[in-house]
């Protein structure tokens, strides 16, 4: 057993020496050249990135400048010229508005055509040779048709039964000049319908302004600063309606246009405040008159009437409240008389101005109002232009109301 032992040791020694004599012969073998390592080894450069317009390929060979081969500005080279500054908007030019005297006369014809159906009616119906009850039924349907109200109606209708009576045979000019004397009755009031722009004192006459939005209460306002100025006197404008979008912008917009100067403050602000400083200025500025736009909102009739107190309390203390001026729209008819009362019932109102009275309105508001608040109508517009607003001139209308 031990020889055994032996003869396997011995043969493991034999293979590890055979096998290292194979090992070292393969190392002394040379490679051939062309596999030998060279001594210095080569770097490969990696391409370069493309650039802008160029595919991805190996850059072509350019001359390049240092930096010192670079021309660099020097100080004394000469700078651009200033940008032109931008030329400031021009003024307004200031308009010259068409003088007031005269002007509801110059305006009678376009007061005509939308009033016929009252007057001509009227003397249609006067003209008929028999005037049994149904004529007169349809005199008086004629009359409360064009709003002027059922007790002035009643009055006129009695007063032209008695005088046609006494008159007996009637011809066209006849009955014409009756229903002109009756119809003067009607409309004519003793009160005074000039607008109050001299109270005789060192301050401004102060007007305010007071009507429902969307009667044109604004604009007339506007117009009434052109009235003023064509009559020569200097105005300025107190824009105390922040309640409704862009009111200020728009009367400012009219002042401009006469050389009129608009006081005004933030959209929503305190009105009064605005008419205490329009007051202010006016005095400082020595001006004859001053106009406030109000606000017109009538859904909360309580803060209304708060407000437009407030308003005048407030400018009450810098000057005395010469005209409360109300805007009716006309072609509302009765409606029209709603908002008067509900506006007499805030501030003492102490002139009428009637707008829209050229379209489709009817000429009999003008009674009714004056009957219902018992102030006169000082104002009436008669169309869409800036000097369409004209002195009320109670003759010069109801020649309108007949025609010729």
């Amino acid at each position: 057993m031990e020889i055994v032992i032996l003869a396997v040791v011995i043969a493991v020694v034999l293979v590890g020496a055979v096998g290292a004599l194979v090992v070292g012969g393969r190392r002394k073998k040379q490679l051939p050249p062309s596999e030998r390592p060279s001594a210095t080894p080569t770097i490969t450069t990696p391409p370069a990135e493309p650039r802008v317009g160029d595919e991805a390929e190996t850059p072509r060979d350019e001359s390049r400048r240092t930096i010192e081969e670079v021309d660099l500005p020097t100080a004394d080279a000469p700078e651009a010229p200033p940008a032109e500054a931008e030329p400031a908007p021009a003024a307004p030019e200031v308009e010259v508005p068409e003088p007031t005297e005269g002007r509801l006369v110059r305006l009678r014809a376009r007061l005509a055509r939308s009033q016929n159906a009252l007057g001509k009616g009227l003397l249609t119906l006067l003209s008929r040779e028999h005037l049994d009850e149904d004529t007169w039924e349809e005199i008086e349907d004629t009359l409360l048709t064009a709003d002027v109200g059922v007790v002035p109606t009643q009055e006129l209708v009695e007063r032209l039964r008695e005088r046609v009576r006494v008159l007996g045979t009637r011809t066209p000019q006849e009955l014409r000049t009756l229903l002109r004397e009756e119809l003067l009755k009607l409309v004519a009031t003793d009160a005074p319908r000039a607008v109050k722009t001299d109270n005789g004192l060192e301050t401004p006459a102060v007007v305010m302004v007071v009507g429902v939005n969307g009667t044109g209460k604004t604009t007339t306002t506007g117009k009434l600063a052109r009235v003023l100025v064509a009559d020569g006197k200097s105005v300025v404008l107190g824009a105390a309606d922040t309640f409704r979008a862009a009111a200020a912008d728009q009367l400012q917009t009219w002042g401009e246009r006469v050389g009129a100067r608009t006081v005004r403050g933030p959209e929503g602000g305190d009105p009064a405040s605005i008419a205490f400083d329009a007051v202010k200025e006016g005095i400082a500025e020595h001006a004859d008159v001053v106009l406030i736009d109000t606000a017109g909102r009538l859904h909360t009739k309580a803060g209304l009437m708060d407000e437009l107190g407030k308003v005048k309390r407030v400018v009450e203390k810098q000057a005395p409240l010469d005209e409360v001026l109300l805007v009716l729209d006309a072609t509302t008819g009765q409606n029209g008389l709603v908002q008067a009362r509900v506006f007499a019932e805030v501030v003492n109102i102490t002139g009428i101005v009637l707008t829209k009275l050229d379209g489709t309105a009817k000429g009999g508001i003008v009674v009714a109002v004056q009957r219902e608040l018992g102030v006169p109508v000082k104002l009436i517009g008669l169309g869409e232009g800036p000097d369409d607003l004209a002195p009320f001139d109670p003759e010069a209308f109801v020649d309108a109301l007949i025609g010729d």
